[in-house]
């Protein structure tokens, strides 16, 4: 029986307090701020292209994350798609009624006696953060990375699990 890796085991969530993924955040949307205000300038700071800049600043700066939700009587369940990174390059805050996912990895390539003719790069960082539409417990949420999908298991807490109910009757 094939030993599985890292990548398809249950993981432990690497939870971190809400205050520095809000730092990470600031962090990254001055950044996006600023790379946005640069291609402003290359564009001859042609006006009316706000959001057309700011866009293209976080297509350059922010990896792509797609995230699903689901909701059950139980729980929440969400699915985040970060292909390429690790466990170790992944961290989650998780509060009552927010979920923050954030990775980061560093380029590992190198390649030796080769020219380079044409080369694309993607961004290797991300930051998303998802209002949960049920209050969750925070210390009974559960993780599994696997083929490049990170899966949170979250149980409702109680009130929620009540309040679930009572819209349905």
């Amino acid at each position: 029986m094939p030993r599985p890796n890292e990548e398809t085991m249950s993981i432990p969530l690497k939870l971190v307090r809400p205050t520095d993924l809000v730092h990470r955040a600031q962090e990254l949307y001055d950044s996006v701020a600023r790379r946005a205000y640069e291609i402003f300038e290359s564009k001859g700071r042609t006006c009316g292209r706000d959001l057309e800049n700011w866009l293209q600043a976080e297509s350059e700066l922010l990896h792509p994350v797609h995230v699903d939700v689901a909701e059950s009587d139980e729980g929440l369940t969400v699915r985040a798609e970060v292909p390429g990174f690790r466990v170790e390059n992944l961290k989650v805050g998780v509060e009552a009624r927010r979920l923050t996912i954030a990775g980061q990895r560093e380029a590992e390539e190198e390649r030796r006696g080769e020219k380079t003719i044409y080369k694309e790069s993607c961004s290797n960082e991300f930051l998303r953060v998802i209002d949960l539409p049920a209050e969750v417990v925070v210390g009974k949420a559960a993780a599994t990375l696997r083929d490049g999908v990170l899966q949170l298991n979250m149980p409702k807490a109680a009130s929620s699990t009540i309040g679930a109910g009572e819209r349905q009757s």
